[in-house]
């Protein structure tokens, strides 16, 4: 019935794929667990290696980095099952109901939403960004508070989709860098009219990088939006923005951003970084990027 599909790169998912291997164990539904590592190292594919010899599981490969909608596009054209299952490799399973849940949903919906949740101590001090924003977000990510606002809640990292309807729309594949293109998916399954409902399965999210991978990544996905802006209008960031346009403040946004980026770069890498700088900061760098 479902395919469990998780991407990775030079991640060991082992801990992860056996626990899902152990509830598909106990379904009595036929299921597949596929593990695609896109463009891991020798010694990356080394650490999933045994997954191959677990009863319903195999990994595919992919030489080099394809991204991250190429990579999940094509593990949905090599899944066999009518629903889909994305989870990404950084998850860890701590509920032993987490398959029945969705099987339970999936009769009545198209499109699931987990959700996601962290540890309530940060792992290491050097990971300080991404922790505080994350923990800050999860007093938001209930399914009751989630399913408010469904379609901006939508995200890759947990989620279940009919494997017809996920084909119809695919994840978009001119987005190479990292960002938004579970933004740009949930965008089209609402001008498509497609209902997504998002339930507490959440999953635990383990893969904190460092502020300075993270913020590079913040960076990152801003460049993104700048460049798929026109295709979607309503991120919490792409509101704000449109707001200080119609002031015709974004060239003293921008400016001001350029003046201060290092100063508030020098906060956001520290141990004890300001969520709130961090939105000035996102703000400052769309503005800056948008201008020119």
């Amino acid at each position: 019935m479902i395919s469990i599909l998780i991407p990775t790169k030079d991640y060991n998912c082992c801990t992860l794929v056996r626990a899902l291997h152990e509830q598909v164990e106990k379904l009595q539904q036929p299921c597949e667990i596929i593990v695609a590592e896109d463009g891991s190292s020798s010694e990356g594919l080394a650490l999933n290696e045994s997954l191959n010899r677990l009863p319903h599981c195999r990994i595919i490969t992919q030489k080099n980095n394809i991204g991250r909608a190429k990579i999940r596009n094509l593990l949905a054209k090599e899944a066999k099952y009518p629903y889909l299952l994305f989870i990404d490799s950084d998850a860890i399973v701590e509920n032993n109901t987490f398959l029945n849940k969705y099987i339970e949903a999936l009769g009545k919906n198209r499109v699931v939403c987990g959700g996601l949740y962290h540890a309530d101590k940060q792992p290491d001090e050097n990971c300080s960004l991404r922790y505080r924003y994350e923990k800050k977000a999860d007093k938001r990510r209930s399914a009751k508070i989630r399913n408010k606002q469904p379609y901006n809640n939508f995200t890759t990292f947990n989620f279940a989709i009919e494997k017809g309807l996920f084909l119809s729309i695919l994840f978009n594949e001119q987005i190479t860098r990292y960002g938004h293109e579970d933004t740009l998916f949930g965008y089209v399954l609402r001008e498509k009219g497609v209902k997504i409902r998002h339930i507490d399965n959440a999953l635990l999210h383990s893969g904190l990088e460092s502020n300075c991978v993270y913020l590079r990544k913040v960076e990152e996905s801003i460049e993104t939006l700048v460049e798929i802006g026109d295709e979607i209008n309503d991120t919490p960031l792409l509101s704000m923005a449109n707001k200080i346009e119609r002031m015709h403040l974004t060239n003293i946004m921008a400016t001001m951003w350029k003046a201060c980026n290092r100063m508030l770069k020098s906060n956001l890498l520290s141990k004890k970084p300001s969520i709130t700088l961090l939105n000035i900061y996102k703000l400052g760098y769309f503005c800056y990027l948008n201008r020119k």
